[in-house]
């Protein structure tokens, strides 16, 4: 075994250059790998755990169920029909049993916290500007206790909402497009209703989200039913499990129960989950052509080796090595590429994620943040490593197979 190590050793520095190519090929598909997961990785989990933080893992609301051919399959059980015109059917947005939705699930051994809500839309405005707003009524104390919304408020002041009902939070964003930049002034209101309302902001929403950030408005729930002509009335009960991975169960059967529509995050956020999945296909996708590359190069450098080397084979053979020698000899050459550039890839990328950490860009998108949001997770640097060895060994591979198959007494007699 050690004289096999050894022959393959030498094989693999007899091509310097051949070799130290392969590697960096190798170097760079590993490299390529870790840094993109990361990267990736990392602005797919930080969006998800800054919106779940603030939306909760399930949501209980009331769904239309509105059909346009209603009364015409009441009528022909079975058809298609094409209805022009109808008008929807008028929904009370409101769930009426919320308190013992509350009682009955707040004791729950999965569940975090649950919460109400009071959701509507209307403009709110400042002096001569005016945005379309995401009105959001909460008990404050309890939207606390199961969002932990006091951490993205900039001033932390989500007891004013309690002691002055004429307080209201806004988004970051939305303030700066008003051209608010300090708490105490007051803004008007506009409701679905025509009514106008005058209020005082007390502090600014900042989760990192854009779309939260620019549209959402926090008031007291007690305020927003006022503003709405909605007294008493709740439309959502959000919930925050203990685990994310829970929420369909609990979705499934919270419908069953409650009787109103009840939606798990994953089914939330599917738009954004399947342009997650896209940037991972994309992500491995392209490592997988660089390590390719990189693979072709490995066969083609074991591949001519083995063609110029064929007496020697031959000549290996005639002493007694058996085709798995030849094989491990060969082979082993690729994993050597493989391992070499592998861990050279993983330290650069290291150093390369350390660099990456250090600089300070403002990035606004789907979400902000100052600087590049990285998952600096081991698992990606193992995964590199041990894929950039599995293309190494493959590609190796046929060419070692092939100088197996050399029989030594029609090389000698050929004069190869």
């Amino acid at each position: 075994m050690k004289g096999n190590f050894f022959i393959s050793l030498r094989l693999f520095f007899e091509r310097r250059r051949q070799s130290v190519i392969a590697t960096l090929g190798v170097v760079i598909g590993t490299v390529a790998f870790v840094v993109m997961s990361s990267m990736i990785n990392g602005f797919q989990k930080y969006f998800l755990e800054e919106a779940l933080n603030i939306n909760g893992h399930v949501k209980i609301f009331v769904e239309s169920t509105f059909r346009e051919d209603r009364i015409l399959r009441k009528v022909y059980k079975e058809g298609i029909f094409l209805v022009l015109g109808a008008k929807p059917k008028s929904v009370k947005d409101r769930i009426s049993n919320y308190r013992e939705i509350l009682s009955k699930y707040a004791k729950d051994e999965n569940l975090l916290g649950i919460t109400l809500h009071l959701v509507g839309n209307g403009v709110i405005s400042y002096g001569v500007k005016e945005k379309p707003a995401t009105f959001v009524g909460i008990f404050p104390e309890l939207e606390n206790e199961t969002l932990k919304i006091s951490k993205y408020l900039v001033k932390n002041n989500l007891g004013q909402l309690e002691r002055n009902k004429e307080a209201v939070i806004l988004g970051i964003k939305l303030a700066e497009e008003l051209g608010i930049k300090d708490i105490g002034k007051k803004v008007i209101l506009l409701s679905p209703n025509g009514t106008l309302h005058r209020l005082k902001v007390v502090d600014f929403l900042n989760t990192g989200i854009t779309e939260i950030d620019k549209s959402r408005v926090y008031l007291h729930i007690k305020k927003l039913q006022d503003i709405l002509g909605k007294p008493n009335e709740v439309n959502e009960v959000i919930l925050k499990l203990k685990s994310a991975d829970l929420a369909p169960v609990y979705a499934k059967r919270l419908t069953k129960e409650t009787g109103y529509r009840a939606e798990s995050w994953q089914e939330s956020f599917k738009n954004f989950l399947s342009i997650f999945k896209i940037q991972r296909i994309i992500t491995r996708s392209v490592v997988f052509a660089i390590l390719l590359v990189s693979g072709f190069g490995i066969f083609n450098i074991i591949m001519m080796t083995v063609l110029e080397k064929k007496r020697d084979i031959a000549i290996l053979k005639a002493m007694g090595y058996e085709k798995r020698d030849i094989i491990f000899i060969f082979s082993l050459q690729g994993i050597i590429i493989g391992v070499f550039g592998g861990l050279a890839g993983n330290l650069l990328s290291f150093e390369i994620l350390e660099w990456l950490e250090t600089i300070k860009i403002g990035v606004e998108g789907i979400i902000r943040a100052e600087g590049f949001l990285l998952d600096r997770s081991i698992s990606y640097h193992l995964q590199g490593f041990i894929f950039a060895v599995l293309v190494s060994f493959l590609a190796s591979f046929y060419p070692a197979y092939r100088a197996s198959r050399f029989h030594p007494v029609e090389v000698f007699r050929s004069g190869s």
